[in-house]
């Protein structure tokens, strides 16, 4: 019995290192996909126009960045022109990111 239990603990002891080998290997490989996938995301856009649940409806003007337009989920990218069109348009900015003070046109 001890000769099979030298014997088991000698597989273990041989097999643990390609084991843990394999495991750095595989969080390598990850990381390495994480920062590609990183690099190769578009930028977020610059302004956001969000619309309201049937689509039609123009609801807030966002900057980029907006916590709130985030949550939201109803947020399309728009150009600089577009959400100067929208604040024109009398459609509310949001009060969060203040999107009317980044483009300079205070109500």
């Amino acid at each position: 019995m001890p000769r099979f239990a030298r014997r088991v603990a000698e597989q273990q002891t041989a097999r643990q290192p390609a084991l843990i080998d394999r495991w750095i290997a595989d969080e390598e490989r990850r990381e390495a996909e994480r920062r590609r996938g990183m690099k190769m995301r578009p930028a977020p856009p610059d302004w956001l126009i969000q619309y309201g649940l049937n689509r039609t409806n123009v609801d807030a003007v966002h900057t980029g960045h907006c916590w709130a337009s985030a949550k939201r989920g109803r947020c399309r990218p728009a150009t600089r022109q577009q959400a100067l069109d929208a604040l024109r348009q009398q459609v509310p900015a949001c009060v969060h990111c203040r999107p009317d003070t980044a483009l300079g046109t205070l109500e």
